[in-house]
């Protein structure tokens, strides 16, 4: 199973704050839009999203499609292939991706509580 391109998405209370606090840690800003409350912080091949107001837990994502400088990958199992996948091992969903093709997203909890975000942008 192929999940793509592993980031960590942290709720946060204050972007502003969170941003200067990781770039202190030597993260750079490589995508978002502080304006919407959302930006992709990099450290090399470390990933995190700063995400105000939109999630209420931490959760671990994935993106299909995309290798971890966010570039597409030419071969990658689709986000509606992978949701079938762990259905048939009876994962529960919090969401569900729609049918057809390109971008998608689903949203499984692990045991702890933990969400596990598959965001398929390609």
């Amino acid at each position: 199973m192929q999940l793509g391109a592993f980031s960590l998405s942290l709720a946060v209370k204050d972007i502003a704050a969170s941003a200067a606090f990781y770039e202190k840690l030597g993260f750079t800003r490589s995508g978002g839009e502080i304006d919407q409350n959302w930006l992709i912080l990099r450290n090399g091949q470390t990933v995190i999203g700063l995400f105000q107001g939109m999630f209420e837990k931490n959760s671990l994502t994935f993106n299909p499609g995309w290798n971890q400088d966010a570039q597409r990958l030419d071969s990658f199992t689709d986000v509606r292939d992978l949701q079938r996948q762990l259905k048939d091992q009876g994962i529960p969903f919090v969401a569900e991706a729609g049918d057809g093709t390109g971008p998608g997203s689903f949203i499984v909890v692990d045991p702890d509580g933990n969400p596990v975000i598959m965001d398929q942008h390609v």
